[in-house]
């Protein structure tokens, strides 16, 4: 058989039962694709099934509030996925009369749809001989072929694609796919890939030339920034602060504890003379406690946030705030969600 073949007849013996491979409908499609984005489909299978669920159909997900969609995505991380599938959702709900683009090209423009989502949607839904490549079709093609180009670099990039259309099943890419990403998610997995049953095994460069390890490459060029939240845990008998992240940065939209960041770890003479402190105390007299000695660290992709949590009760009580009881209805990052379920409001 050919390489196309075999990984086509492998996959109709392997495949797992997933909801989003017993439909062809293109909204299903697109909402499991932009949730496996950077997310295994143990997390995501959960939140996939309490989507389609509240959110039936494309109009159903386009009249919710934005605030909504980000409570429901809680925990999934990478909020900028939800913000997009919401603006998207409106947008063919709304301009395009729920009608999905039905081609790669035309699906390319769709605000969070890129070159391997605008594949998957336009092969599975609609037929199109439209090669997928993410991480696990890299590491396949990659190992297979004895490729040490870079695949994040220009050249690995376009080099993969193309040869990703060589391969690609042009009467079934469906199919073809959804198998060569299957492969590389259980057979071929980055670590303890399973050669010894591969059906590709008498064939593999990388296994022949003892490369698995070693393949596939990728440039590593990218700096860790830290960052200190100090959160401000503002409370009286029955309320709380919290405020909305409007800037254009991590967890855009969703709300936390009132935050002063800094560069380096505060002591709590420097919380309690900041400005901000200041602005949201006033003159009232108040008690101070930091909840956790050691930083809780919340390691995101290409940055580390060193949070600490300061109790503050001012002796005044607070006069605009929020009920401590509905603070779980808010979406917050889950270093908030952690917190919240943890201190026992």
């Amino acid at each position: 058989m050919t390489f196309s073949e075999t990984i086509t007849d492998w996959y109709r013996q392997n495949k797992r039962d997933l909801p989003w491979r017993k439909t062809t409908d293109p909204y299903k499609i697109w909402l499991s694709e932009i949730m496996l984005q950077q997310t295994r489909v143990e997390q995501g299978l959960p939140y996939y099934k309490e989507f389609v669920r509240v959110f039936p159909t494309v109009h159903d997900l386009a009249e919710a509030t934005e605030e909504k969609v980000l409570k429901m995505w809680q925990g999934l991380g990478y909020y900028s996925r939800a913000r997009n599938l919401h603006y998207t959702a409106k947008h063919i709900a709304f301009e395009n009369n729920g009608k999905f683009p039905d081609s790669y090209k035309s699906l390319l423009k769709l605000k969070g749809v890129g070159d391997y989502t605008a594949s998957a949607i336009a092969s599975i839904a609609f037929k199109e001989a439209s090669p997928v490549v993410d991480g696990n079709v890299y590491r396949v093609l990659a190992r297979y072929f004895g490729m040490d180009t870079p695949i994040n670099s220009s050249r690995g990039i376009r080099y993969f694609k193309e040869l990703a259309h060589e391969l690609i099943d042009k009467t079934d890419p469906a199919t073809y796919n959804q198998g060569i990403m299957e492969f590389g998610a259980i057979q071929c997995k980055p670590k303890s890939p399973v050669c010894g049953e591969c059906p590709l095994n008498t064939s593999c460069v990388a296994l022949k030339d003892q490369l698995v390890d070693k393949l596939p490459v990728k440039i590593r060029n990218t700096k860790i920034r830290h960052r200190y939240f100090n959160y401000l845990i503002i409370e009286d008998k029955d309320h709380t602060v919290l405020f909305q992240r409007k800037e254009k940065d991590i967890w855009q939209h969703l709300y936390e504890f009132p935050l002063i960041e800094t560069e380096a770890p505060m002591t709590e003479d420097m919380v309690t003379t900041h400005p901000k402190f200041r602005k949201l105390i006033g003159d009232s007299r108040f008690q101070i406690s930091l909840y956790n000695k050691d930083h809780i660290v919340h390691k995101l992709s290409h940055q580390h946030i060193f949070a600490s949590f300061w109790v503050v009760s001012p002796r005044d009580g607070i006069s605009d705030g929020i009920l401590k009881s509905e603070i779980k209805a808010y979406p917050v990052p889950v270093l908030i969600a952690n917190f919240v379920q943890e201190y026992e409001f």
